[in-house]
């Protein structure tokens, strides 16, 4: 086991990262990104979550207070025990971790404080790497800058600030965003529409605060993919 010594992600992966955690979990959609290449990682106890899914991480990161039984992972994968209390285990992978486009699943449900505390977490690491949080019936994507994308005709298309944040402008969308300031606990995007399907949207061009894009999650696949080439 390994104390985090180092300002570096430790390990880093060229493809889609996805980090599990102990929240609500699809084990089928897991599989399916396990099929797809993804390369799995599990914060803390999220590796019961993997294992019961048939499957074996990469990396368990944490401090191992919600592990099962670290022992029984000895020689199977590598063990990354950080101990520090400042930040969750997701925040200590984040950190641990490098890789262009990151899905995180199992951060929400089951405690609505670490959801909360999942997203303070994309907030600090949007601006050096696209991660997509996944729950039941939505994905949400963190980004900083412009994103063009497809969907159905009339489909729901929400933006959230995670920081006060300005736009542009917005294409296809029911609900323009043209000059539109977001910010927190002031003013939202939620329930937009795309008109034709596709859409961009276009934050000022020195904006840097990271945004949220929330879609079905039956746009996951394509969303990662569209995050992997825009590079």
């Amino acid at each position: 086991m390994q104390e985090r010594a180092a300002s570096f992600p430790l390990i880093s992966f060229e493809g889609l990262l996805v980090i599990v955690g102990g929240g609500v979990v699809d084990r089928d959609l897991l599989r399916d990104l396990y099929a797809g290449g993804g390369h799995l990682v599990a914060a803390d106890g999220g590796a019961d979550e993997i294992a019961a899914a048939g499957l074996v991480p990469e990396a368990i990161i944490g401090d191992f207070d919600s592990l099962s039984d670290p022992g029984e992972w000895l020689g199977r994968t590598r063990l990354i025990r950080i101990e520090e209390q400042e930040t969750t285990d997701f925040e200590k992978t984040l950190y641990s971790s490098y890789a262009p486009v990151t899905v995180a699943l199992g951060m929400t449900g089951r405690r609505f404080d670490h959801t909360l505390a999942a997203l303070d977490a994309v907030t600090r690491y949007a601006s050096n790497r696209v991660i997509i949080l996944v729950d039941e019936a939505d994905l949400a994507m963190a980004l900083t800058g412009s994103f063009t994308f497809e969907v159905e005709e009339g489909d729901r298309v929400s933006v959230h600030p995670l920081a006060p944040i300005r736009f542009r402008r917005s294409v296809g969308l029911e609900y323009p965003l043209n000059g539109v300031r977001l910010a927190p606990g002031e003013r939202t995007g939620t329930s937009n529409r795309a008109l034709d399907g596709v859409f961009s949207i276009e934050p000022e061009p020195r904006a840097k605060a990271p945004w949220l894009l929330i879609l079905d999650r039956k746009y996951l696949f394509s969303v990662a993919a569209a995050a992997t080439a825009r590079g």
